[in-house]
């Protein structure tokens, strides 16, 4: 399929689109939109949320982690078609159409089309979300640091907005649902073929902690139900024989009356197999005596201690060297293996099987946010190989998921290019730098793009409701 220029264009208002084709009206927002300003008087309507990923959404298809206001008498209501713009986040794109009747946070600008005439909605959501208008956003918007600019009515009424002709908006429309339909497709199978590595990638590790390498050898019940049959020249032991156990309290605060250090967080630990001195550490303070006992050393195994799903709750990492002056936080766990008894990179592995892993599911307690205590963690059981066979099991594992890690890493790269080139696109398409009339593509009905809805692999920023992001740890 090629793509083909408008044989004519002009400037636009707006710098950063450029061009747009020459018959294209353009005029400031205000002469095709209206501030909306209808509170619910009940606050029974549908709550709607607003993210620079997902648009505008009912509150009720997300995993909402936020604070929620005790009534929601007098927000703001809105209906199909209405544009709701984040007045805090306008300048991450934080806006969307609506394709429901609801409510938002009274924090969100409520706009109406002035003309059903003037706009396709799947047209204008597209277009009011593309890099060239968010850099204008960001312009128009006014705050004393990027994380509080806010885009005010008045700013976003007098910008230059382009509206082509209602026709060739549906044509656009039409183009891009049959081209997303094609990009989802994609990413959803990319992403099915990353989990079946990710199975294999565990079924390995889980193998190979738990029975060794030898498919030959003879096995014993390890007398512990979660682990099941072990080789009969294995022990099955309980951690605390194995390592010393210690969950970390140091938070991330600064103060005067401690020593500067850089802090090993939750997100490092469970986004990270491995922790390095490459890894960009936060800033933050300890006490001498916390240092001393949290300051990472070759051999060390952290683990998130708390979580608020009940299965990210033990994901391992691992310490290769020691790394001076960085610490362990809170919400984790510091285990160091004792020696002569483990090595710490099989301890790792052995956090990572299922076996070991569903003893700290079950021992998970929590309603909204689970923990573990310190003596679950020390009681749980783990299978312990001779010290040599340990490390014939960790080279292994190293070899076996090197190579599925590197077939992740192309198809998480081969996914991360299709969406780079699908914003580029969709850019292109609806700011006229190239003509899709005359292009046939078949109809596309949303709901088959709902139906496809792709795994984004990065959490969909929450927005509370009175328009700041929630900061979690």
């Amino acid at each position: 399929m090629k793509l083909a220029p408008y044989p004519e264009y002009k400037d636009a208002g707006v710098s950063w689109v450029g061009s747009i084709p020459a018959h294209w009206p353009e005029k400031r927002a205000k002469y095709y939109f209206k501030e909306i300003d209808d509170r619910s008087q009940t606050g029974d309507e549908e709550m709607l949320s607003v993210s620079h990923i997902t648009g505008v959404t009912p509150r009720s298809q997300k995993n909402v982690t936020m604070f929620k206001a005790e009534s929601n008498v007098g927000q703001k209501r809105c209906q199909p078609g209405d544009l709701i713009i984040n007045t805090m986040w306008a300048w991450m794109s934080a806006l969307g159409v609506s394709n429901h009747a609801g409510i938002v946070s009274p924090a969100y600008g409520v706009y109406r089309p002035r003309s059903n005439q003037d706009y396709d909605y799947y047209y204008l959501d597209s277009l009011l979300r593309i890099e060239g208008y968010r850099s204008e956003y960001i312009c128009r918007s006014t705050g004393i640091r990027s994380s509080r600019l806010r885009l005010y009515p008045d700013k976003f009424l007098s910008m230059p907005v382009v509206c082509p002709p209602q026709d060739e908006q549906q044509t656009i429309a039409r183009f891009l649902k049959a081209q997303d339909r094609l990009f989802r497709k994609f990413i959803r199978n990319k992403r099915r073929f990353i989990e079946l590595l990710k199975e294999q990638k565990q079924n390995i590790i889980t193998q190979a902690v738990t029975r060794g390498l030898d498919p030959n050898v003879k096995l014993k019940p390890s007398g512990v139900e979660w682990i099941g049959d072990i080789p009969k020249h294995w022990d099955a032991r309980r951690l605390r024989t194995l390592a010393a156990v210690r969950a970390s309290g140091v938070d991330k605060n600064t103060n005067e009356d401690e020593v500067p250090v850089m802090l090993c967080n939750y997100v490092d630990v469970y986004k990270s197999d491995r922790i390095t001195a490459a890894i960009d550490f936060m800033k933050a303070t300890a006490t001498p005596e916390e240092i001393r006992a949290f300051e990472l050393k070759a051999g060390d195994v952290i683990i998130t201690k708390d979580s608020e799903s009940w299965d990210d709750i033990a994901i391992p990492t691992f310490v290769p060297e020691a790394i001076p002056g960085v610490v362990c936080a809170y919400h984790l766990a510091l285990i160091r293996p004792f020696s002569g008894e483990i090595e710490g990179e099989f301890l790792f592995r052995a956090f990572s099987s299922d076996p070991v892993a569903d003893q700290f599911r079950i021992a998970a307690t929590g309603v909204t946010r689970f923990g573990l205590a310190q003596g679950a963690i020390k009681g749980a059981f783990f299978p312990l190989p001779p010290l040599e066979e340990q490390r014939a099991i960790i080279a292994h594992i190293n070899e076996k998921c090197a190579e599925i890690s590197q077939a992740i890493s192309r198809a998480e790269r081969e996914i991360e290019l299709m969406r780079e080139y699908r914003t580029r696109l969709i850019s292109d398409v609806v700011t006229g730098q190239v003509d899709v009339r005359g292009i046939e593509v078949p109809d596309v009905a949303e709901e088959e793009l709902l139906a496809l809805e792709e795994d984004t692999a990065e959490s969909d920023d929450v927005i509370d409701d009175e328009g700041d992001m929630d900061e979690t740890d």
